[in-house]
């Protein structure tokens, strides 16, 4: 069975595209058949990985994923580019073309070759957010260890879980990865317990260090296992896929 992987998070900038990327590159490397759909209008995954978003998202212009779907540079990893069309956005967001459950229907049906599909959404919980945990079997949340890491959470929990109670809901909660992490900041620490007492064991016991060349190696188009595949953070992601494949 296919296992999608939705990373979602309301707030931005903690990491969820970066561990999306960095995720799915990681389990192609191990051997999976893995397909990265890129749902952010942002299109950051789409260039992360040296593509080039597409003129119409193929879920607006009725487009079979097959036919969408391009190969990337890397071993065992697909890419489904996401668009920045501002048309496209607009419907997406305004749940037009997800509420009539055919963004579920279409990863549900289309991707059936692949054992992983990692969904990279945008850092919000509206319909295209909720529609993308509808379509998935887990979900993943990065939080970043900062001040504000807490905040907002209580609402995209109480979405997972209206998610969950659906009617024909496959979704589990897959699991939370603490990002920028930096163990010499006492405020790290804090977090890092605070997360663990509240969430328990679907914390993973990785956790994403802050490293630069994590923020660098998007523009070069590549994932951190390629770039600087000796550097803090790919040693991190390798360690984070064991995990994710253990979880199975």
């Amino acid at each position: 069975m296919t296992r999608i992987l939705c990373v979602a998070n309301q707030k931005g900038g903690v990491g969820k595209t970066t561990t999306s990327i960095n995720l799915a590159a990681g389990l192609g490397q191990a051997g999976c058949a893995t397909l990265l759909i890129d749902l952010d209008p942002q299109c950051n995954a789409t260039t992360g990985l040296g593509h080039t978003p597409t003129d119409r998202h193929p879920i607006v212009n009725n487009e079979s994923l097959e036919n969408s779907i391009q190969a990337s540079h890397y071993e065992n990893l697909d890419v489904l580019p996401g668009s920045r069309s501002f048309q496209d956005v607009s419907a997406l967001a305004e749940g037009k073309y997800v509420e009539s459950d055919k963004l579920q229907e279409h990863i549900r049906h289309s991707t059936s070759k692949y054992e992983f599909v990692i969904i990279d959404c945008p850092p919000s919980v509206g319909p295209l957010t909720q529609s993308a945990l509808a379509a998935s079997t887990e979900v993943f949340m990065p939080i970043q260890c900062e001040y504000f890491a807490m905040e907002g959470l209580t609402q995209m929990i109480h979405v997972i879980r209206d998610v969950m109670h659906q009617e024909n809901s496959q979704l589990e909660f897959g699991g939370i990865v603490l990002t920028m992490y930096d163990p010499h900041l006492e405020l790290t620490t804090e977090i890092d317990n605070e997360v663990r007492e509240f969430f328990g064991d679907i914390v993973f016991d990785t956790v994403i260090p802050r490293d630069s060349l994590l923020a660098e190696s998007p523009s070069y188009n590549k994932p951190i296992l390629d770039y600087a595949p000796r550097s803090r953070g790919a040693r991190a992601y390798t360690e984070l896929c064991m995990e994710v494949l253990e979880r199975e």
